[in-house]
């Protein structure tokens, strides 16, 4: 776990730097990598995560409710962010003191939950039986947030320099970058002292792979908004699900 927080928080940080250490910002390239992502995560949802949801005890019409809703959820909380964890870069709109409070909070809020989806999922009870079945620890899934934390937080970096100090800047960065090892860390700990039933835990994924499918989502729809085929980007939508599919398959 120390090692996958460590990650999280480094790939955040790390990223949203290099805001300062970029004069010119390449778009073409960043849609690139956000289609990359996007893509990875969507095929990582599909073929991993709901697969193990619908695995489980609840009945498929209750999970695919809570899915629906934090698809929904997450529309919510893109009012609040502005849709900067799919990249929305608006760094020549200058933010209130109000407008960066409701920013952080619904980025705050998103990597958080999609942090849980790192808690261990196979907790041993008390008497050695298995109690909950998820496995989302695996290594893929713990990649595709990372490839998804790097673009959000370049694009925080870049909206946040555009009206605050760079301190400020990297303290809110700082804060981000921390959001998703805390929802690790604490639905782990949730998990390991038994104040999340199997229902529960089920629940809180069903709420957490409906957020990755509504970023997911949106990110291929962005990316081509008047539909224009694009050789470039199908390529990278290919190159993304391929290793979606190696990680998951054959790692």
């Amino acid at each position: 776990m120390i090692l996958n927080f460590l990650l999280l928080f480094l790939t955040a940080m790390a990223s949203g730097l290099v805001v300062f250490f970029s004069p010119v910002f390449r778009e073409r390239y960043f849609k690139l990598v956000l289609v990359f992502a996007g893509s990875y995560l969507f095929s990582i949802t599909v073929l991993h995560i709901l697969p193990e949801l619908f695995s489980e005890g609840l009945s498929h019409g209750r999970m695919g409710l809570f899915i629906l809703i934090g698809f929904l959820f997450q529309q919510v909380l893109e009012f609040w962010s502005s849709g900067v964890e799919h990249g929305h870069i608006h760094k020549h709109t200058s933010e209130t003191s109000r407008g960066v409070f409701t920013l952080m909070v619904g980025l705050f809020i998103h990597a958080f939950l999609e942090g849980t989806l790192l808690s261990h999922g196979a907790v041993m009870g008390m008497e050695g039986q298995e109690m909950v079945g998820h496995n989302h620890s695996n290594q893929s899934v713990l990649l595709g947030i990372i490839m998804h934390k790097g673009p959000a937080a370049f694009a925080l970096a870049a909206v946040l320099s555009a009206s605050l100090s760079k301190r400020w800047t990297i303290i809110l960065l700082a804060i981000f970058a921390l959001a998703s090892p805390l929802g690790m860390f604490f639905s782990s700990w949730f998990i390991s002292n038994g104040l999340l039933s199997k229902e529960g835990i089920s629940i809180l994924y069903g709420l957490v792979t409906g957020g990755f499918l509504h970023i997911s989502t949106t990110i291929f729809f962005e990316s081509s908004p008047h539909h224009k085929f694009q050789l470039n980007k199908l390529l990278v939508t290919f190159l993304a699900a391929g290793l979606a599919m190696v990680s998951e398959y054959l790692i």
